[in-house]
């Protein structure tokens, strides 16, 4: 479907999705569900590597000691939400730029980070049971 502008509202009775469409294999992934709860897609991250800058949440596993995790600057405005999901150790997060710490260090289940983006790098805008540096 080509791309289409509305000059005025757009309404709908059962919501709107977000999605993206695999030019290869023309798969298609629901990215966000706008209806009566705004719904984000989730990463789900197994041991050390990038927190993606294309979904709202990041599950994480651990899978041993002070794993390392990045996470590349973002767009003015984004959120990035981050939870311990499976605890197998802890993991280390070092934004690329960031704003007022250095690290977010992850030891427990449950123990979640809400961070938004700004002009001058990533803010912590939430926190429960992480430890930040």
């Amino acid at each position: 479907m080509a791309n289409t502008t509305f000059s005025g509202p757009v309404r709908s009775q059962n919501g709107f999705q977000s999605i993206t469409v695999d030019g290869t294999t023309g798969a298609v992934t629901v990215d966000a569900i706008f209806g009566t709860a705004v719904v984000g897609a989730t990463q789900s991250l197994s041991g050390a590597g990038a927190v993606n800058l294309t979904t709202l949440v990041t599950s994480l596993t651990t899978t041993g000691a002070s794993q390392a995790l990045t996470l590349a600057d973002g767009t003015a405005g984004q959120l990035k939400i981050i939870t311990h999901t499976v605890d197998g150790g802890s993991a280390v997060l070092t934004p690329t730029t960031k704003i007022g710490f250095s690290t977010i260090t992850f030891t427990a289940v449950g123990d979640t980070a809400t961070l938004v983006y700004t002009a001058a790098g990533w803010a912590i805008i939430g926190s429960r049971g992480v430890t930040v540096a």
